[in-house]
C-alpha cells in the first residue's frame, strides 16, 4: 500500500502515471484484500452530475449504471462498484 501512496483500505486514490486506469483501490471485505484498479484514463464524463448538465451526459450516466448494476451489486471487490462510487 505505501508503495502505491494508499492512506488505507477502501480509500481510492488517483493514478495518473498509469497507462489505462484513473484510480486505484486496496478493497477490504472482512478478512479478504484485493488490489483494483478502475476507471476510464481521461474519461469526459467522469466526476459527480453537475449543474446544469446536458441531458446526453445524463443520459450516458444512466447507461453506465445501468450496464454495470449487477457488478455493482457485487460490493466493494468489484471495480464496477468502485467506478460507481467515485467516477459516476
Amino acid at each position: 500500500m505505501k508503495r502505491l501512496g494508499l492512506k488505507g483500505f477502501n480509500k481510492p486514490k488517483r493514478t495518473p502515471s498509469n497507462a489505462k486506469k484513473s484510480h486505484v483501490v486496496m478493497a477490504k471485505d472482512g478478512c479478504k484484500t484485493k488490489l483494483i484498479r478502475f476507471g476510464e484514463q481521461g474519461a469526459s464524463t467522469a466526476g459527480k452530475p453537475k449543474k446544469g448538465e446536458s441531458d446526453k451526459m445524463k443520459a450516458k450516466r444512466k447507461s453506465f449504471k445501468a450496464r454495470h448494476r449487477a457488478n455493482i451489486k457485487k460490493g466493494k471487490m468489484s471495480a464496477a462498484y468502485w467506478a460507481n462510487r467515485v467516477k459516476w
